[in-house]
C-alpha cells in the first residue's frame, strides 16, 4: 500500500515540477531529486494518520486535516520549504472560502478541504470497499455487524450507530458553513481607498543558468521603452522586475580607501586598478537609475545586483533599489530567502565539493540579506519581496509585522513583489507562483503589485482577487487589452507588457499577522507526536483488544 502510495506521489510531482528542466538541462536532476522527496508526504499522511485513528481513536475528520496541515507546515519550513502545491491553493477562485487565512494562515483553507474530504470518505458505504476488494483478505459482508469498527487502510469505517456518522457530518458541515459565513462577512468589511497609482513593467526574456553580457543594452532599452509608454497615464511608482537591471550597482562602505578596493579583488584591481576603483567611486549606474525617475516623474522600485564592498570582502545581493525623483537613490532590500542550489549552495564552506554536483562554479552565489526595508514615498509605505519569497507564508508575514512595528500606527500599504519567471518559458509555474503570491495577500490583509519578467504581472488586492488593470499596454503590438485571453480566460503568458492600475489600500487588519503560524504549526507537532508515539511499541494486551 505505502509502495503504491509513493509511486502515485512521485508521479504528481514528476508532473507538477517538470517546468524545473526549462531553466537549464542540469536542472533535471534538481527536478527529479525534489519529486522523489515531495512523494514522501503522501505515504507518510496515511501512516501517522493510520496512527491517529487506530491508535488514539480521534476521529477520522479531525485526524485527517490535523495530520496534513501539520506535515504541509512542516514541508513549507524543513530545510528552507517549499510551500508549493499546499491543498488551498486548488481553492484560489473561491474567494470567499480563502479569507480565513487572515486569522490562520493559508492552511486553514487546507484544513477545511481536507476536513470535507476525510467527512465524505466515511460517508461512503462498506459495500463499495468490499466491492472493490479494499478490505483485508479474509474478509466478508457477515463480518459487518453494526457494532464492529473493520479497519483498512488508511482509515476506520465505522458501522457504529447512524447517529454517530450524523454528528460527524453535521459538525463538519457547520464549520465549513462557519468559515464560508466569515469570508462573506470580511469582504463586507473591506473599505478599499484610492492608493498608488503603479507601472509595472513587464519585459519578455527568457532566462538561463549563463546570463549573456551582451544582452544588458538590449534588456535596458526594452524595458526603458515600456516604462515611456506608461508614463503619460502618470503613475506614482514605477515596477522593474528582478535583475532586470542588468548592470550591477556598485556600493563600497564608509572608510575604504582605494587601496583596500584594490585588496579586496587584486586580481580585477590588476587588469585595470583605475577603472576598478571608478566603479565604487564613480559608477554611471546610480546616475542612471535617477535620471530614469526623473524623466518619468515617479519613484521607482528596480530589480538589480548589488555588489558591496566591505572590509572583509565583496558581497553580491539580489536587490530592489529605491529611488525618488526628488533625491534620488533612498535604500534598497537585499533578498532575504534565497532559493537552495538557485542562489547559493548549501553546506558549501561544510562540504567544498558539494559544488561540483551542481553546474555552478565554487564561487556561486549570492548573499543573504539582514534586514527588512520599507520604501516611504508620498504617505505610503511599500516592502518590497524578490522573488520566491511571496510564496513563503511565514516569510512574508515575518516582513509585514516587522515593517509595521518599526513605526507605529503606519502600516504597510503595498507589498511589491519583483520576479524573474524567464527561466520557466510560460508553463504552469507562472500560474502557481501567481496563485501562490495571492494568499499572502489575504493572510496580511495588504495588496500586492508584482512586476514580473515574461508575466504574469498583476495587482492583486487584499481580498486575493487579481485585479483587471486600468490600462493594459500590449507592448508587442498584437492588440491584447486584458491580462487575460477573452477565449481561454486564461494569463497571458511570455509577452511585452505595460500594467497601469489604482492599488486599492485595505483597511482591514489581520491576525495571522499578529500571532503567526500558531494553527499549522500546532498541527505539526500533533503530527510530530503521533509519529513519536506511533512508534513506542504497544502492549501486548493493547494490541490484543485493538485487533
Amino acid at each position: 500500500m505505502f509502495f503504491v502510495l509513493y509511486f502515485g506521489g512521485l508521479t504528481f510531482n514528476l508532473a507538477a515540477l517538470q517546468w524545473m528542466r526549462l531553466g537549464d538541462s542540469s536542472m533535471c536532476l534538481a527536478w527529479f531529486a525534489l519529486a522523489l522527496y515531495m512523494a514522501i508526504y503522501l505515504p507518510l499522511f496515511v501512516a501517522i494518520s493510520r496512527v491517529a485513528v487506530h491508535r488514539f481513536t480521534v476521529p477520522l475528520t479531525i485526524a485527517v486535516p490535523v495530520v496534513w496541515v501539520g506535515l504541509e507546515y512542516l514541508r513549507g519550513t524543513f530545510m528552507t520549504g517549499f510551500p508549493w502545491y499546499n491543498l488551498s491553493h486548488t481553492q484560489y477562485r473561491w474567494i470567499e472560502l480563502i479569507q480565513i487565512s487572515d486569522l490562520v494562515g493559508a492552511y486553514g483553507v487546507s484544513f477545511v478541504i481536507a476536513m470535507m474530504s476525510a467527512c465524505l470518505a466515511g460517508m461512503l458505504p462498506q459495500s463499495l470497499f468490499l466491492k472493490l476488494h479494499l478490505f483485508p483478505d479474509g474478509s466478508s459482508s457477515s463480518q459487518l455487524s453494526d457494532s464492529q469498527e473493520i479497519k483498512i487502510s488508511p482509515y476506520v469505517i465505522s458501522s457504529n450507530t447512524t447517529r454517530r456518522r450524523v454528528l460527524q457530518v453535521v459538525t463538519c458541515l457547520i464549520v465549513f458553513a462557519a468559515v464560508l459565513g466569515y469570508g462573506y462577512v470580511r469582504r463586507g468589511q473591506a473599505k478599499f481607498e484610492s492608493g498608488p497609482r503603479v507601472a509595472l513593467i513587464q519585459g519578455n526574456f527568457t532566462a538561463s543558468l549563463k546570463h549573456k553580457p551582451n544582452e544588458a543594452p538590449t534588456i535596458f532599452q526594452h524595458h526603458e521603452t515600456l516604462t515611456g509608454m506608461a508614463v503619460k497615464h502618470q503613475p506614482d511608482i514605477v515596477i522593474w522586475p528582478e535583475t532586470m537591471f542588468r548592470w550591477p550597482l556598485h556600493e563600497a562602505t564608509d572608510g575604504l580607501t582605494d587601496e583596500d578596493l584594490m585588496a579586496l579583488a587584486p586580481r580585477a584591481a590588476k587588469l585595470n586598478p583605475s577603472k576598478w576603483v571608478q566603479l565604487w567611486r564613480r559608477s554611471e549606474v546610480p546616475r542612471t537609475l535617477v535620471e530614469m525617475s526623473q524623466k518619468a516623474g515617479a519613484a521607482m522600485v528596480i530589480g538589480i545586483d548589488v555588489l558591496e564592498a566591505k572590509h572583509d570582502g565583496i558581497r553580491r545581493y539580489n536587490s530592489a533599489v529605491f529611488i525618488r525623483p526628488d533625491n534620488g537613490i533612498s535604500g534598497r532590500y537585499d533578498k532575504l530567502h534565497r532559493v537552495p542550489f538557485g542562489e547559493y549552495i548549501p553546506l558549501k564552506d561544510e562540504i567544498p565539493w558539494l559544488h561540483k554536483l551542481t553546474p555552478f562554479p565554487s564561487n556561486f552565489g549570492i548573499a543573504k540579506g539582514d534586514r527588512v526595508a520599507v520604501f516611504d514615498y508620498q504617505g505610503w509605505r511599500f516592502a518590497p519581496i524578490i522573488c520566491f519569497e511571496d510564496t513563503v507564508p511565514h516569510l512574508v508575514r515575518d516582513i509585514v509585522h516587522t515593517a509595521n512595528a518599526t513605526e507605529r500606527g503606519k502600516s504597510v500599504n503595498c507589498l511589491v513583489n519583483l520576479t524573474n519567471d524567464g527561466w520557466f518559458h510560460g508553463s504552469s509555474e507562472l500560474d502557481q507562483h501567481l496563485i501562490t503570491a495571492l494568499f499572502r495577500c489575504v493572510e496580511c490583509r495588504t495588496p500586492m503589485m508584482r512586476a514580473v519578467n515574461t508575466g504574469i504581472s498583476a495587482v492583486i488586492d487584499g481580498d486575493g482577487v487579481v485585479l483587471e488593470p486600468d490600462v493594459f499596454i500590449d507592448g508587442d503590438g498584437q492588440g491584447r487589452s486584458s491580462i487575460c485571453d477573452p477565449k481561454s480566460g486564461r494569463w497571458h503568458k511570455q509577452l511585452n507588457a505595460v500594467l497601469v492600475d489604482t492599488v486599492p489600500l485595505d483597511n482591514r487588519t489581520s491576525l495571522y499577522v499578529t500571532y503567526g503560524d500558531w494553527f499549522a504549526s500546532g498541527c505539526g507537532f500533533c503530527a510530530i507526536f503521533f509519529v513519536l508515539a506511533g512508534s513506542i511499541p504497544r502492549r501486548r494486551s493493547e494490541a490484543k483488544s485493538a485487533s
